[in-house]
C-alpha cells in the first residue's frame, strides 16, 4: 500500500508540475489547491464516486463533468478523471441497456428486454428528426433518463464503499505485517 502511495504521488506531484507552465497559468488559481492532488483515504473514495457518477454522463461531458464536481468537492482531480474512463466504446451500451432496465425497475414498468432503436436522422434535419426523438423520449425515454442518473449514483455509492473498504483492508494488513516483523504480536510469557 505504501509503495503504491509513493508511486500514485509521484505521479501527482509530476501532474502539478504541469500548473507552472507559463501557458497554464491562468488555471493556477483553480487548480494549484492541495486537497485536489491529495492522496488519502476519504479525498480518493469520494474522487472515486465522483468519477463513477460522471462516467454515465453523455459523450465528452464526462471528464468535464467529474472536473467540475472535483473543484466543487475539492476532491482529488486525477483520480474523479480516471475514473470515467469505465465507459468507452465497448461498455457504453450495456451501460445504458443497465440504466434503461435500472430505470424501469425503479418506474415499477414490465416490458420486453430490448431498449427500443432511438430514431434515425441527421442532427442538421432537426425538423424531421426532433418530433421523432420527442416522440421518442416521452414514450421510451422516461425510464432512461431515470435510470442514467440513478445508476451513476449506485456506481458512486458501491465505488466509494469499495475504495473505503479496500483501503481499510490494507492499511490492516499493514499493520498485521508491521507487527509480525517486529515481533510484537507475540504474547508476553512468564
Amino acid at each position: 500500500m505504501a509503495r503504491l502511495k509513493r508511486w500514485v504521488r509521484g505521479k501527482m506531484e509530476i501532474a502539478h508540475g504541469w500548473l507552472q507552465a507559463p501557458a497554464l497559468r491562468f488555471l493556477r488559481p483553480y487548480l494549484d489547491r492541495p486537497e485536489l492532488w491529495s492522496v488519502q483515504r476519504r479525498n480518493v473514495a469520494r474522487a472515486v464516486a465522483v468519477g463513477m457518477f460522471a462516467g454515465l454522463m453523455p459523450g465528452p461531458t464526462q471528464m468535464l463533468a467529474a472536473g467540475a464536481l472535483a473543484l466543487l468537492f475539492r476532491i482529488n482531480l486525477p483520480v474523479a478523471l480516471i475514473c470515467t474512463l469505465y465507459t468507452n466504446p465497448f461498455t457504453y451500451l450495456p451501460l445504458y441497456f443497465l440504466a434503461f432496465r435500472f430505470g424501469l425497475l425503479l418506474l415499477g414498468q414490465h416490458t420486453t428486454a430490448t431498449m427500443p432503436i432511438m430514431p434515425a436522422g441527421a442532427w442538421y434535419d432537426i425538423a424531421f428528426w426532433g418530433p421523432q426523438l420527442a416522440h421518442w423520449l416521452t414514450e421510451y425515454g422516461k425510464p432512461l433518463l431515470l435510470g442514467v442518473p440513478a445508476l451513476g449514483l449506485t456506481l458512486g455509492v458501491l465505488g466509494y464503499c469499495l475504495v473505503m473498504l479496500c483501503w481499510r483492508l490494507a492499511v490492516q494488513h499493514q499493520w498485521q505485517h508491521r507487527k509480525t516483523q517486529r515481533g510484537s504480536d507475540r504474547k508476553n510469557s512468564p
